[in-house]
Protein backbone atom coordinates (compact mmCIF):
# COMPACT_ATOMS: atom_id res chain seq x y z
CA UNK A 1 0.00 0.00 0.00
CA UNK A 2 2.83 2.38 -0.90
CA UNK A 3 2.08 5.95 -1.73
CA UNK A 4 5.62 7.23 -2.32
CA UNK A 5 5.88 10.47 -4.56
CA UNK A 6 2.01 11.30 -4.38
CA UNK A 7 0.61 14.56 -3.14
CA UNK A 8 -2.12 14.32 -0.71
CA UNK A 9 -4.88 16.81 0.62
CA UNK A 10 -6.50 15.65 3.72
CA UNK A 11 -9.47 18.07 5.38
CA UNK A 12 -9.93 18.38 8.79
CA UNK A 13 -6.64 17.27 9.03
CA UNK A 14 -5.44 18.80 12.30
CA UNK A 15 -7.37 16.54 14.88
CA UNK A 16 -8.46 13.14 15.48
CA UNK A 17 -9.24 11.11 12.42
CA UNK A 18 -7.80 13.43 10.28
CA UNK A 19 -4.61 13.64 12.04
CA UNK A 20 -4.55 9.98 11.97
CA UNK A 21 -5.13 9.61 7.99
CA UNK A 22 -2.59 12.46 7.10
CA UNK A 23 0.19 10.80 9.43
CA UNK A 24 -1.16 7.17 8.01
CA UNK A 25 -0.17 8.49 4.16
CA UNK A 26 2.89 10.25 5.22
CA UNK A 27 4.43 7.36 6.89
CA UNK A 28 3.81 5.31 3.70
CA UNK A 29 5.54 7.49 1.35
CA UNK A 30 2.88 10.70 0.79
CA UNK A 31 3.66 14.58 0.97
CA UNK A 32 0.66 16.10 2.55
CA UNK A 33 -1.25 18.89 2.51
CA UNK A 34 -3.45 19.20 6.20
CA UNK A 35 -6.34 21.76 5.42
CA UNK A 36 -8.17 22.53 8.85
CA UNK A 37 -10.43 26.20 9.64
CA UNK A 38 -8.03 25.70 12.46
CA UNK A 39 -4.35 26.24 11.24
CA UNK A 40 -2.90 26.29 14.71
CA UNK A 41 -3.55 22.43 14.62
CA UNK A 42 -3.26 22.26 10.87
CA UNK A 43 0.52 23.61 11.75
CA UNK A 44 0.89 21.06 14.17
CA UNK A 45 0.44 18.13 12.21
CA UNK A 46 1.97 19.30 8.93
CA UNK A 47 5.20 20.42 10.91
CA UNK A 48 5.11 16.62 12.39
CA UNK A 49 4.68 15.23 8.62
CA UNK A 50 8.03 17.45 7.93
CA UNK A 51 9.71 15.74 10.91
CA UNK A 52 9.00 12.35 9.04
CA UNK A 53 11.04 13.49 5.81
CA UNK A 54 8.23 14.21 3.91
CA UNK A 55 6.65 17.70 2.20
CA UNK A 56 3.68 19.04 3.52
CA UNK A 57 1.51 22.26 3.99
CA UNK A 58 -0.97 23.36 6.45
CA UNK A 59 -3.74 25.16 4.78
CA UNK A 60 -6.45 27.17 6.64
CA UNK A 61 -9.77 26.59 4.40
CA UNK A 62 -13.57 26.87 5.07
CA UNK A 63 -14.71 23.97 2.67
CA UNK A 64 -17.75 25.26 2.66
CA UNK A 65 -16.43 28.41 0.31
CA UNK A 66 -16.33 27.46 -3.42
CA UNK A 67 -13.65 30.29 -3.24
CA UNK A 68 -11.57 29.13 -0.87
CA UNK A 69 -11.41 25.34 -1.78
CA UNK A 70 -10.80 26.88 -5.54
CA UNK A 71 -7.85 28.66 -4.52
CA UNK A 72 -6.80 25.92 -2.33
CA UNK A 73 -6.26 23.53 -5.14
CA UNK A 74 -4.66 26.24 -7.15
CA UNK A 75 -2.31 26.73 -4.55
CA UNK A 76 -1.58 22.99 -3.69
CA UNK A 77 -0.97 22.20 -7.48
CA UNK A 78 1.33 25.45 -7.47
CA UNK A 79 3.76 24.39 -4.62
CA UNK A 80 3.62 21.00 -5.24
CA UNK A 81 3.24 20.50 -8.36
CA UNK A 82 0.20 17.83 -8.16
CA UNK A 83 -2.72 16.51 -6.52
CA UNK A 84 -3.19 12.94 -6.30
CA UNK A 85 -5.29 11.76 -3.39
CA UNK A 86 -7.80 13.70 -1.98
CA UNK A 87 -9.95 12.76 1.51
CA UNK A 88 -12.69 15.04 2.59
CA UNK A 89 -12.73 14.57 5.97
CA UNK A 90 -13.81 17.58 6.97
CA UNK A 91 -17.17 17.60 9.38
CA UNK A 92 -19.45 18.73 12.22
CA UNK A 93 -22.10 17.76 14.25
CA UNK A 94 -24.88 19.44 15.63
CA UNK A 95 -27.45 16.90 17.27
CA UNK A 96 -30.87 17.03 18.33
CA UNK A 97 -34.27 15.35 17.71
CA UNK A 98 -35.97 15.91 14.28
CA UNK A 99 -38.53 18.39 16.07
CA UNK A 100 -36.38 20.25 18.28
CA UNK A 101 -33.36 20.76 15.33
CA UNK A 102 -32.79 24.34 14.28
CA UNK A 103 -32.85 25.41 11.19
CA UNK A 104 -29.16 26.54 10.93
CA UNK A 105 -27.98 23.05 12.91
CA UNK A 106 -29.39 21.45 9.44
CA UNK A 107 -27.85 23.70 7.46
CA UNK A 108 -24.53 23.92 8.89
CA UNK A 109 -24.30 20.57 9.27
CA UNK A 110 -25.34 20.12 5.55
CA UNK A 111 -22.75 22.53 3.91
CA UNK A 112 -19.82 21.65 5.70
CA UNK A 113 -20.08 17.62 5.82
CA UNK A 114 -21.67 17.01 2.26
CA UNK A 115 -21.16 20.78 0.60
CA UNK A 116 -17.70 21.33 1.65
CA UNK A 117 -17.15 17.59 -0.02
CA UNK A 118 -18.25 18.84 -3.47
CA UNK A 119 -16.76 21.75 -3.46
CA UNK A 120 -13.04 20.07 -2.49
CA UNK A 121 -13.67 17.24 -4.99
CA UNK A 122 -14.72 19.83 -7.96
CA UNK A 123 -11.80 21.80 -6.92
CA UNK A 124 -9.24 19.17 -7.74
CA UNK A 125 -10.87 16.78 -10.47
CA UNK A 126 -9.34 19.17 -13.01
CA UNK A 127 -6.36 18.89 -12.15
CA UNK A 128 -6.91 14.89 -11.79
CA UNK A 129 -8.36 14.98 -14.93
CA UNK A 130 -5.14 16.49 -16.59
CA UNK A 131 -2.88 13.89 -14.78
CA UNK A 132 -5.54 10.97 -15.84
CA UNK A 133 -4.99 9.48 -12.29
CA UNK A 134 -6.67 10.60 -9.05
CA UNK A 135 -8.34 8.75 -5.59
CA UNK A 136 -10.95 10.10 -3.71
CA UNK A 137 -11.90 8.75 -0.77
CA UNK A 138 -14.47 10.28 1.50
CA UNK A 139 -15.14 9.78 5.16
CA UNK A 140 -18.64 8.76 5.59
CA UNK A 141 -20.61 7.20 8.71
CA UNK A 142 -22.19 4.20 9.43
CA UNK A 143 -25.16 6.47 10.57
CA UNK A 144 -25.35 7.27 6.62
CA UNK A 145 -25.58 3.52 6.50
CA UNK A 146 -28.30 2.58 8.79
CA UNK A 147 -29.44 6.04 10.54
CA UNK A 148 -29.12 7.49 14.02
CA UNK A 149 -32.17 9.08 16.19
CA UNK A 150 -31.05 12.70 16.90
CA UNK A 151 -28.93 12.84 14.15
CA UNK A 152 -31.24 13.36 11.09
CA UNK A 153 -28.39 16.13 9.80
CA UNK A 154 -25.13 14.46 10.35
CA UNK A 155 -26.89 10.95 8.83
CA UNK A 156 -28.78 13.10 5.66
CA UNK A 157 -25.07 14.51 5.12
CA UNK A 158 -23.07 11.55 5.24
CA UNK A 159 -25.84 9.59 3.27
CA UNK A 160 -25.69 11.90 0.58
CA UNK A 161 -21.43 11.55 0.66
CA UNK A 162 -22.40 7.75 -0.17
CA UNK A 163 -24.72 9.07 -3.03
CA UNK A 164 -21.91 11.86 -4.12
CA UNK A 165 -19.22 9.01 -4.02
CA UNK A 166 -21.21 6.75 -6.98
CA UNK A 167 -21.77 9.74 -8.87
CA UNK A 168 -18.24 11.00 -8.72
CA UNK A 169 -16.81 7.19 -9.22
CA UNK A 170 -19.25 6.91 -12.49
CA UNK A 171 -18.16 10.04 -13.81
CA UNK A 172 -14.60 9.65 -13.77
CA UNK A 173 -13.28 5.98 -13.99
CA UNK A 174 -12.35 6.64 -17.76
CA UNK A 175 -9.80 9.40 -16.69
CA UNK A 176 -8.16 6.80 -14.01
CA UNK A 177 -9.98 8.09 -11.19
CA UNK A 178 -11.34 6.40 -8.33
CA UNK A 179 -13.75 7.63 -5.66
CA UNK A 180 -14.78 5.42 -2.28
CA UNK A 181 -16.15 5.86 1.23
CA UNK A 182 -15.04 4.88 4.16
CA UNK A 183 -18.11 4.81 6.76
CA UNK A 184 -16.59 4.47 10.30
CA UNK A 185 -18.80 3.06 13.38
CA UNK A 186 -18.10 4.67 16.94
CA UNK A 187 -14.24 5.58 16.90
CA UNK A 188 -12.60 6.85 19.87
CA UNK A 189 -12.07 10.51 19.37
CA UNK A 190 -12.87 13.99 20.95
CA UNK A 191 -16.50 13.56 19.95
CA UNK A 192 -16.69 10.44 21.86
CA UNK A 193 -14.86 11.02 24.68
CA UNK A 194 -17.20 13.45 26.10
CA UNK A 195 -19.97 10.78 26.20
CA UNK A 196 -20.89 9.05 29.53
CA UNK A 197 -19.21 5.72 30.34
CA UNK A 198 -23.03 4.28 30.03
CA UNK A 199 -23.58 5.65 27.24
CA UNK A 200 -20.31 4.26 25.39
CA UNK A 201 -21.21 1.00 27.34
CA UNK A 202 -24.87 0.85 25.76
CA UNK A 203 -22.46 1.27 22.32
CA UNK A 204 -20.49 -1.26 22.67
CA UNK A 205 -22.95 -3.64 23.17
CA UNK A 206 -24.52 -3.02 19.75
CA UNK A 207 -21.08 -3.75 18.33
CA UNK A 208 -20.21 -7.65 18.12
CA UNK A 209 -16.22 -6.93 18.16
CA UNK A 210 -17.02 -5.27 21.27
CA UNK A 211 -15.00 -2.24 21.74
CA UNK A 212 -14.93 1.45 19.75
CA UNK A 213 -12.70 1.25 16.84
CA UNK A 214 -8.86 3.63 16.65
CA UNK A 215 -8.32 6.49 14.50
CA UNK A 216 -5.94 3.86 12.83
CA UNK A 217 -8.65 1.82 12.10
CA UNK A 218 -9.48 4.06 9.69
CA UNK A 219 -6.37 6.06 8.42
CA UNK A 220 -6.00 2.32 7.16
CA UNK A 221 -9.00 1.81 5.20
CA UNK A 222 -7.96 5.32 3.82
CA UNK A 223 -4.72 4.25 2.80
CA UNK A 224 -5.68 0.69 1.04
CA UNK A 225 -8.58 2.68 -1.14
CA UNK A 226 -5.72 5.60 -1.91
CA UNK A 227 -3.08 3.29 -3.02
CA UNK A 228 -2.26 1.13 -6.25
CA UNK A 229 -3.85 -1.87 -4.02
CA UNK A 230 -6.99 -0.50 -4.67
CA UNK A 231 -6.47 0.04 -8.07
CA UNK A 232 -9.74 -1.92 -9.58
CA UNK A 233 -12.19 -0.37 -6.50
CA UNK A 234 -14.31 2.35 -6.93
CA UNK A 235 -17.74 3.24 -5.73
CA UNK A 236 -17.44 1.82 -2.87
CA UNK A 237 -18.36 1.71 0.84
CA UNK A 238 -15.66 0.18 3.26
CA UNK A 239 -17.46 0.25 6.68
CA UNK A 240 -15.32 0.29 9.65
CA UNK A 241 -17.53 -0.16 12.17
CA UNK A 242 -16.80 -3.32 14.17
CA UNK A 243 -19.54 -5.19 12.43
CA UNK A 244 -22.31 -2.50 13.74
CA UNK A 245 -23.77 -2.54 10.38
CA UNK A 246 -23.73 -5.78 8.14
Amino acid sequence: MNVSGRVAIVTGGGQGIGKAIAEKLASYGADVVVVDVNLEKATEVSEGIKRMGRRSMALKVDVVSTQETEEMAEKVFKEMEAIHILVNNAGITRDGLILRMKEEDWDAVINVNLKGAFNCTKAVLKYMTKMRWGRIVNIASVVGVMGNAGQANYAASKAGLIGLTKSVAREFAARNITCNAVAPGFIETAMTDVLSEQVKTDLISKIPLGRLGGAGDVATGVLFLASNASNYITGQVLNINGGMAM
